[in-house]
């Protein structure tokens, strides 16, 4: 396979270098500290493809120091600390952790000693608000560097560069006579714009004609056709989530794992994952398993504590169990229906009887009057009128086809008689 355009073009040095000025321009506060070989540990913060990988090869490239790359995705502690051990053979060693807001608490933990007796010094990633993704004493011991998303005067430049270098490999003349198509896909990120550039030059690339020449028509039409390769995180996205959630919905446990191995190899938020499945555990399982739910909520509190790669498992456990447990949504109907009621008849009076009398007037005013106690009552129950008169024997919760809801229908056909008609 043929290395991407993105990586081939990638800058080695600062001067190449294109974008953030405000950091990495001459006199800039992170370039003198580059330039002075004391750089201190810092976190990346920045949208996709705007240069944070790229600057920290840069800072180890112009610094001779040993580095190693971990990814948040694939790696846990144990890499942690393979990695620490090893820095403390050498002097200087630099640990760049890709997205590193997807380390779990636990695994931020364990980088805490080496930052701060200067056996590494760390270089972290993020796409996310490192006040809230990267835990306070790590947080502390880092400085925050923000990278901005990419100026138009900026991916014009990195066009140009793309353009150039296929020119070169292609012995062809390339022209871009129009570069809003492009610049508009990018939303500011480099990595996009180079990947477009690259699929619709050899797209275009007629063997017979010694020119190309590239319309903001020609972008939109191949891109659109090859979207699903394109952009593994914008529609496709989307289209993954949705057809991970039907296959639960609809009992295919072997669908299910497979669309939740999609999103972990594209590196999805494993959190993302597990509050789907907790919304599904109550909208589509609900009464026929409550336990689901339950099992659901512990996914996500498990998820958020290992993170990747072990949290995999864990995700896979609960896909499986809510794939092949009884479904109902009858809650979810219930609640749908009674918001329906709500919108349509307004602020209904609560029942005198149904309303606390703490103070005598209220008991004057006939409060809690006609309010019977239901543990006084033979299997805790006696019938009460609970709802407004304007809607009494309104039916929301209808109990769906499965054995613990056929149980709770008998219940209540025995309990509410000819009130609610179950």
């Amino acid at each position: 396979m043929d290395t991407p355009l993105a990586e081939i073009l990638r800058p080695k040095s600062l001067d190449d270098y294109i974008g953030q000025k405000h950091l990495v321009g001459q006199g800039s506060i992170l370039r003198r500290a580059i330039e002075s070989g004391n750089i201190p540990s810092m976190i990346l913060w920045g949208p996709p493809g705007v240069g944070k990988t790229t600057l920290a090869n840069i800072i180890a490239n112009t610094l001779f120091c040993p580095f190693y790359c971990l990814s948040a995705i694939n790696s846990g502690v144990k890499e942690v600390r393979e990695v620490i051990e090893k820095s403390r053979q050498t002097k200087d060693s630099i640990l760049f952790i890709d997205e590193i807001h997807r380390f779990s608490k636990n695994q931020q933990d364990s980088l805490l000693g080496a930052v701060e007796q200067g056996v590494i010094t760390l270089i972290g990633a993020t796409t996310e608000n490192p006040s809230f993704e990267v835990i306070s004493p790590l947080l502390s011991r880092c400085q925050v560097y923000v990278l901005k998303t990419f100026e138009q005067d900026e991916l014009l430049e990195i066009i140009n560069k793309a353009t150039a270098f296929l020119s070169k490999k292609l012995n062809k003349q390339i022209i871009v006579s129009q570069t809003e198509a492009f610049i508009r896909i990018s939303t500011g990120d480099a990595r996009k714009l180079l990947n477009a550039v690259e699929m619709v030059v050899y797209q275009m690339n007629d063997t017979a004609k010694d020119t190309i020449t590239i319309s903001n028509e020609d972008v939109t039409r191949i891109i659109q056709q090859n979207i699903s390769i394109y952009d593994k995180k914008g529609e496709m996205h989307y289209d993954i989530i949705s057809a991970f959630i039907k296959s639960m919905r609809g009992s295919d446990p072997n669908a299910a794992v497979y669309w939740l191995s999609r999103m972990i190899a594209s590196g999805e938020d494993p959190l993302f994952i597990a509050r789907r499945m907790l919304i599904l555990a109550s909208e589509d399982i609900g009464l026929a398993n409550p336990n689901a739910l339950l099992l659901a909520n512990v996914c996500f509190d498990a998820v958020n504590k290992i993170g990747y790669p072990e949290c995999r498992i864990i995700l896979s456990q609960t896909a499986v169990y809510l794939a092949t447990s009884p479904k109902s949504n009858s809650t979810y109907m219930a609640i749908n229906a009674a918001l329906a009621e709500v919108e349509q008849s307004g602020d209904l009076p609560v029942p005198l009887h149904l309303r606390n009398a703490p103070t005598k007037l209220m008991k004057e005013l006939n409060y809690s009057d006609g309010y019977k106690y239901a543990h006084d009552y033979e299997s805790n129950f006696t019938p009460l009128q609970f709802l407004p008169s304007e809607i009494q024997g309104s039916i929301f919760f209808q109990p769906s086809n499965n054995p613990k809801e056929r149980n709770l229908k008998e219940t209540l056909t025995k309990q509410w008689k000819d009130i609610y008609n179950y």
